[in-house]
This record gives C-alpha cells, structure tokens and sequence, in this order.
C-alpha cells in the first residue's frame, strides 16, 4: 500500500509539472487567435482544433515520460529495454491515444464542434498533458515494480 501511495504521488507531481508546462507551450502556440474548435468533423482536417494538438501531445509526451521512468527506476530485477521497456513503453502511449482519439469523437458526435478562447484551448491542453503524464509515470512504474517484488 506504502508503494502504491509513493507511485501516486509521484504521478501527481509529474503530472501537475506537465500540465504547466505544456499549457503555457500552447498558450503561446494559440495566443493571438481569436478563437479555436475544440473538434472538427472531418478525419483529415486542415485547421487546428484542440484536440488535435492535444492527441499528438498525448502520444509523443507518453513515450518521453515513460522512457524517462524506465530509465530512472533504479531497482534490480527489470527487464532489459529493449526486451521488455519498449513494448510497455509502446502500450501505454497507445492506450493513451486512443483514449483521447475516443473521447475527441464522441465529443464531436454528441456536442458538435465549439469554440472555445485561446486562454480554454491551453488550459484543457494542459490538462490533457498532465493526466497523460500522471497517467503514464504511474503505469509504468506500477508494472516495473511487479518485477522487483
């Protein structure tokens, strides 16, 4: 239990981090529209909608945070890299899209497309980043912790 409460911990922490980070990014990415679609309804858009930002972000920042996390979990007994680390690795980044490719659709089905301000756009971008990197910090951690056990 003591282990679980370190590993949420540390998501938290990872995750708030990120959230700042990556919306501030985007704030100065969006910041002299005047506004922006939350989601498109087209497959291959051409404009830039927030959720489309958001599900890059999430791919590309859950395989940085999980290769940060292998790499900086100390304990004996993991897998080697290139054995094991990239197909956890792999797994959790698309999850993550998927997720979020999920949730921009039935976004897009059931409420249609919005607009939101350049201020909305980065903050819910931000949020984005720091549940994937919450997300991502504690599910890898979570499964290389069973090979310490």
């Amino acid at each position: 239990m003591a282990q679980t409460g370190r590993l949420l911990h540390g998501a938290v922490i990872s995750g708030g981090i990120n959230a700042v980070i990556n919306g501030i990014i985007h704030w100065f990415q969006v910041k002299g529209q005047p506004l922006i679609s939350l989601t498109a309804d087209s497959i291959s858009n051409q404009e830039h909608t927030v959720m489309g930002s958001a599900i890059i972000l999430a791919f590309t920042l859950s395989v940085i945070i999980a290769c940060i996390s292998w790499f900086t979990f100390k304990e004996s007994g993991k897998p080697k890299f290139f054995t094991g680390g990239i197909f956890l690795i792999l797994k959790n980044a698309l999850f993550l899209f998927g997720l979020f490719i999920t949730l921009a659709i039935l976004w897009q089905r059931f409420v249609g497309t919005v607009e939101v301000t350049p201020f909305i756009a980065a903050l819910i971008v931000g949020l984005i980043a720091g549940v994937v990197a919450g997300l991502t910090e504690y599910l890898t951690k979570k499964e290389l912790a069973k090979y310490v056990q």
